[in-house]
């Protein structure tokens, strides 16, 4: 008998999975997994397969594509006035949650402490402990999932290597404000603290509102590492593919860790996209796109018996079954599925002590047939 020592010893398979495999044996709506269940847009195949045909079928430079590299860096600049060099400040990654691990495993030592906010994507806290490091939490709540930022400074130790943002946040839909980043930047201003801003869902924002990229801010800027993600952007999460924004000299330790973890990404895939993103409304028109989704998803539910929670970005929507059951999330969760035939996350899966509000999340990147089936069935909860 082999004697192995877990160095995740609390971790088993994801909630997500769970979920999905329980959703397809009761042939239940899968509302739980944040993917689209229509097809990306059929140009977008086409550059991939044209790709393939002109001969981008090996190996792609370690740090991505320099034509890929150079469109994201017009992007960025067309979108937020900010210039990143493709050269030294921006890598392309096999999605976002490789550049998530990439960029801990590249800062993160032994006794470092990482601060992040739950309900917090589920990738966070495991890696943070897989490299020796201690996480921080600062538990935020429903309904806003607002932050005070005194008692966030009250977590600071010497200790302290990093803080992981989520904006548009995963699960909640919260967005961060101009003031929250203000009130960052006097947090951080004299330390070496770093930051992680996971901007996945950056395109997401809804009623108006403008994303609050660490990017806008230069005394953030110096200091972050900004993961973006292509699968949100493009309805095909499949593809893996994202990027890391970061100054040269983090861009530096990244890469580092990046050459040895995945070392390039796929090259069809690159030069398509680098292709598809050079024509601007395939990337700004994506937020309206998902606001008529989130409003007709909402109307369809107004007249149920679940509660709303606000939802101003990501493509999640929380509502709290509290006047419907007391059941612990989880239980109500896997009820829903089995009785009623759809499948969400209960979001106390998202926080390390299973923190329990009665809240279930919604994915509502579904075609619009399948949100109203949806609906029907949760009306009849």
């Amino acid at each position: 008998m082999l004697n192995i020592q877990s160095k995740l010893p609390g971790v088993s398979t994801t909630i997500f999975s769970v979920m999905s495999k329980l959703a397809a044996e009761h042939n239940a709506i899968n509302l739980s997994q944040g993917f689209p269940d229509y097809a990306c847009d059929p140009k977008l195949v086409q550059l991939v397969n044209k790709a393939m045909q002109d001969g981008f079928n090996q190996y792609a430079p370690m740090p991505g594509s320099t034509f890929l590299k150079e469109t994201i860096a017009e992007k960025v600049e067309k979108l937020y006035n900010i210039k990143y060099n493709p050269e030294t400040e921006i890598t392309v990654t096999a999605g976002g949650t490789q550049a998530i691990f990439t960029a801990l495993a590249a800062i993160i030592n032994a006794g470092d402490e990482v601060i992040i906010f739950e309900p917090a994507y589920d990738s966070y806290a495991p890696t943070i402990k897989l490299l020796g490091g201690l996480v921080k939490t600062y538990e935020l709540a429903p309904p806003t999932y607002a932050i005070d930022w005194d008692m966030v400074k009250k977590l600071f130790t010497v200790k302290t290597r990093m803080i992981i943002l989520n904006t548009p946040q995963n699960p909640t839909g919260s967005i961060l404000s101009s003031d929250d980043m203000k009130s960052l930047i006097k947090l951080v201003a004299g330390t070496d603290i770093l930051i992680l801003s996971d901007e996945v869902y950056e395109h997401l924002i809804y009623d108006e509102q403008k994303h609050q990229s660490v990017m806008l801010y230069p005394e953030l800027k110096q200091r972050s590492f900004i993961v973006a993600s292509f699968g949100k952007l493009l309805h095909a999460t499949g593809w893996k593919l994202g990027y890391c924004l970061a100054p040269e000299k983090l861009t530096k330790e990244f890469r580092k860790v990046h050459q040895f973890n995945v070392f390039s990404v796929n090259s069809p895939m690159q030069q398509a996209i680098a292709d598809y993103i050079k024509e601007p409304k395939n990337y700004t028109e994506i937020g309206r796109f998902f606001q008529q989704k989130r409003d007709y998803f909402r109307s369809l539910l107004a007249d149920s018996r679940f509660k709303l929670l606000p939802c101003n970005g990501s493509y999640f929507q929380c509502v709290s079954y509290s006047g419907i059951s007391d059941e612990k999330d989880t239980d109500f969760s896997m009820r829903l599925i089995k009785e009623f035939g759809v499948a969400s996350i209960p979001v106390s899966a998202f926080y390390q002590k299973a923190t329990d509000h009665k809240i279930i999340r919604f994915c509502f990147a579904k075609e619009n047939a399948t949100l109203a089936l949806a609906a029907e069935k949760l009306k009849n909860v």
